[in-house]
């Protein structure tokens, strides 16, 4: 199910492009540990962290994809209910994190992955504040029923529903695309880091 917009409103969705500006200045602050520090694990402990890493990063673009299928091209002027977002109310925010969480875990640390996903849970959280005062302003009653039984961000899954079948904009699919393939890229530069610290580069201090 979804509610389109009431015209009379005045507040303007959040700045996306401030959003993603800041996600990028915190993760060049987040440049030093990444490079320099080295994971604590070795051998098949390592190995398991990576690759619950990769495999988090996978779930991530697929969980976005999924979200994409829903909601491509029709953000902000539609209250989306069904499918991702029966269970939380930012869906690609929610995935984006978990991305971030598994990038971490890619590069062998659990702690840059806690750190990571502090970040971008922080950032994003203040983003979907901002554009939940557009959606109450320009939906309403049917945003507030809506936002009071779905969670902002945390999937509660008892909630799940989706209708037998949907209509997805194949161009729009095409154009959100490449935006949740990025958090593939996060696998070869994990390995990439990798290798460096391997061959003795960078490794300046140890991270759990």
């Amino acid at each position: 199910m979804s509610v389109t917009a009431d015209s009379n409103h005045t507040i303007t969705p959040a700045n996306q492009r401030l959003r993603i500006a800041v996600l990028r200045i915190l993760f060049v602050l987040a440049a030093l540990p990444i490079l320099l520090g080295v994971p604590v694990w070795h051998g098949a402990a390592l190995s398991l962290v990576h690759t619950l890493g990769t495999l988090t990063i996978i779930a991530a673009v697929l969980g976005r994809f999924w979200a994409i299928l829903y909601i491509g091209g029709r953000k902000n002027a539609t209250v989306m209910q069904d499918g991702p977002y029966s269970l939380c109310r930012h869906p690609l925010y929610s995935f984006s994190i978990i991305g971030v969480v598994g990038f971490g875990l890619a590069l062998g640390s659990v702690v840059l992955a806690v750190a990571l996903g502090a970040l971008a849970a922080a950032v994003l959280w203040l983003t979907a504040r901002r554009e939940e005062r557009f959606l109450r302003a320009a939906f309403g009653p049917a945003y507030d029923a809506y936002a009071a039984h779905v969670p902002r961000l945390m999937p509660r899954l008892s909630n799940f529903h989706t209708p037998p079948r949907i209509t997805v904009d194949l161009s729009v699919l095409r154009r959100n695309l490449a935006d949740a393939l990025v958090f593939l890229t996060a696998i070869p530069l994990a390995a990439a880091i990798q290798a460096m610290h391997a061959a003795g580069y960078g490794a300046a201090f140890r991270l759990w």
